[in-house]
């Protein structure tokens, strides 16, 4: 999810897989429940904003979790970690790469995100 200045949505996770690092917010979908209504559930759980969920942006496996991203456009809220994230902020372009230089993302975030053309912009 990108906000009007292009930066997107970054969670550092606070379990695992991959505690620790930085991703893209989001989680499981509970049974009978929606991709939309998870997105919507699961953004309000982990970073206290509320969205309206949009088109699909793609779709990655990673190991045993079949994961779809989707546009998200924010309505309300205040950004602030909480549920599952120690932590989360909007990132520039110029802060995302350093973030990917440290290895703080997830594995395969940055191929995925560019394959998408959904990293930062600046």
């Amino acid at each position: 999810m990108h906000d009007a200045e292009g930066r997107l949505l970054l969670i550092r996770r606070a379990n695992e897989p991959a505690a620790g690092r930085w991703s893209l917010p989001g989680g499981r979908v509970e049974p009978g429940e929606s991709d939309g209504r998870a997105i919507v559930r699961e953004l309000r759980e982990e970073t206290g904003l509320r969205v309206l969920a949009g088109e699909l942006v793609g779709s990655v496996t990673r190991g045993p979790y079949e994961i779809h991203d989707y546009v998200c456009r924010v309505t309300g809220g205040s950004l602030r970690a909480g549920d599952d994230a120690t932590d989360a902020r909007w990132v520039t372009l110029g802060e995302y790469t350093q973030l990917d230089r440290d290895g703080e993302l997830v594995s395969g975030l940055t191929s995925t995100l560019r394959s998408w053309h959904a990293l930062p912009r600046d």
